[in-house]
């Protein structure tokens, strides 16, 4: 061979070698981290008076912290079809929350990101609360997750054995199989925890392994399950993988050795030290099996802190919506469009990638699927509008360009559910629904519509204390031009591909593996 031969075989080499270190590089795994109940301030890397999740700070300070990230929206189902779609409750229909007895579940002409991520060569897998429909096609495994492991719906949807902590608390599931509900019940309030009579089931795949569910292991078994996945997995084959935590909805359960565990000493508190644990594991599976600098975790929430349970609620951090309680003593937290509602603790780390740092770039999970779509080189559902955006640029680039607005749809707060009557642009916020959530105090306030809207600057004023005269400039003009905005938006939906949700309930498609049992009870 001569020398040019031998020199130009070396550079195509060298060539090929850099091409597909750069493809590697731009096509990471995914890990995606999803809390349950979460505030702002259940973070320590946010908030110091929480001392509870080291590991979750370690996450953080490898990383993006964003101070400035949001849910997109305030409660459960709505909250999870918007992260997996890219995509608001009224693009999908999926507007509040399925139950155990729904019949349809997230629409089947919406494209989930495990399937945007499946079609580009990913192997994916979920762990955790589904909540998106569990009857037939709805379930994970037939919308883009290959493996799945967990609990189709919150884990205060029906009784287990060992109740936990809740308020008010529900009694365990009976064990006589020939009695009646009301002979084992005998108070009415926990006749149906949370008024679903039936176990609560873990799924492994289509199948269920266990009803009632054992909380007190899950947190350990989500853990193993996790570590399972990621030491499964090659070099050869990108993955997602989706852990959607129980942690922290009520009832909180958690391991016995967590008990008094934490520093602050409650049940909140050692529950929150258990999921912490978990990300923990998680991590160091990462570590392990040498995927850390080519997998970029997020961890996040679903919405803000449950603040009718008191102290199994967690912290909003400073974000405490003190016009509501000025007003009417009422929550300002999960389901409503308060901070407390939506703003959660937002985290990416990419080692190697992500430079460390903190952002205040206005985000939102509305923007994962745009964005690993955008990394994973996948192609992006056609024929739809999306509220997300690709915030690559903010992750690897250093930018601070986030979203110019951000709409926060009624989540079951106050006004009618799934529209949008609360919209963010800069610093400035625009609220027309007030009222209507139950506070720590268990009074609830009527639900109060304003026009001309409150107008807030979340800039000078985080914890929206005073709403500004809006009869005044500059306020009257940045008014006009925000709730103009809100119209031009409210209008493209129909210019949009929208879908209709059905929330028809069946009893005949419940989650049950022994019907003899009057609460499904098996183990398989």
């Amino acid at each position: 061979m001569s020398h040019g031969s031998t020199t130009g075989t070396a550079f195509i080499l060298s060539f090929l070698l850099l091409f597909t270190s750069i493809q590697c590089a731009t096509t990471p795994n995914f890990v995606l981290l999803f809390a349950d109940d979460f505030g702002w301030g259940d973070v320590g890397a946010n908030w110091a008076e929480t001392k509870e999740t080291p590991n979750i700070d370690r996450l953080a300070a490898s990383g993006i912290r964003f101070t400035d990230f949001h849910a997109a929206a305030s409660a459960c189902t709505p909250s999870r079809a918007s992260l997996l779609t890219g995509r608001l409750g009224l693009r999908t229909g999926a507007v509040t929350n399925f139950n155990p007895l729904s019949q349809y579940g997230l629409p089947l002409n919406e494209t989930t990101l495990a399937e945007v991520l499946k079609a580009a060569g990913y192997s994916t897998g979920m762990i955790g609360k589904w909540h998106l429909g569990i009857n037939g096609l709805y379930h994970p495994n037939h919308r883009g997750f290959e493996f799945y492991y967990g609990l189709p719906y919150s884990n205060d949807m029906g009784c287990v054995d060992d109740p936990g902590y809740n308020l008010p608390m529900c009694l365990p599931c009976p064990k006589k199989s020939d009695a009646t509900l009301r002979d084992l019940f005998q108070e009415e309030a926990a006749i149906n925890c949370d008024r679903w009579s039936d176990a609560v089931p873990l799924f492994h795949n289509l199948d269920i392994i266990e009803q009632p569910a054992d909380l007190d292991t899950l947190s350990n078994r989500y853990a193993q399950m996790a570590d399972s996945f990621i030491s499964n997995q090659t070099n050869d084959t990108p993955f997602f993988l989706y852990v959607a935590f129980a942690h922290m909805h009520v009832p909180q359960n958690h391991d016995p050795k967590y008990t008094n565990a934490s520093t602050r000493k409650t049940i909140f508190a050692d529950t929150l030290l258990e999921m912490d644990t978990t990300v923990g594991v998680i991590l160091d599976s990462l570590r392990r099996n040498g995927f850390t600098n080519d997998t970029l975790v997020l961890f996040t929430g679903d919405n803000g802190p449950w603040e009718e349970k008191c102290d199994l609620s967690g912290s909003p951090g400073p974000y405490l919506g003190l016009w509501e309680k000025r007003h009417s003593n009422g929550s300002s937290c999960k389901t409503t469009t308060w901070e407390g509602g939506h703003r959660e603790p937002g985290i990416v780390s990419w080692p190697g990638t992500i430079k460390p740092r903190v952002s205040n770039a206005l985000v939102s999970t509305l923007d994962v699927l745009p964005t690993f779509g955008k990394l994973a080189g996948a192609s992006l559902p056609a024929y739809r509008m999306f509220d997300g955006l690709d915030i690559s640029h903010v992750l690897l680039n250093g930018s601070e360009k986030g979203h110019d607005f951000l709409v926060h749809p009624n989540s079951g707060g106050s006004g009618k559910i799934g529209n949008w009557d609360t919209l963010r642009k800069g610093d400035w916020k625009i609220k027309y629904q007030t009222g209507g959530r139950r506070s720590c105090n268990n009074s609830t306030p009527k639900e109060v519509r304003h026009d001309p809207p409150l107008l807030f600057n979340l800039k000078d004023d985080e914890q929206e204390s005073e709403a500004l005269d809006v009869t005044k400039e500059p306020y009257s003009q940045i008014l006009a031009e925000m709730t103009k905005l809100l119209e031009e938006l409210k209008e493209s939906l129909a210019k949009d591909n929208t879908t209709i949700t059905q929330y028809t309930n069946n009893p005949h498609v419940k989650p049950c593996c022994n019907e003899k049992s009057v609460v499904c009870r098996c183990t398989v």
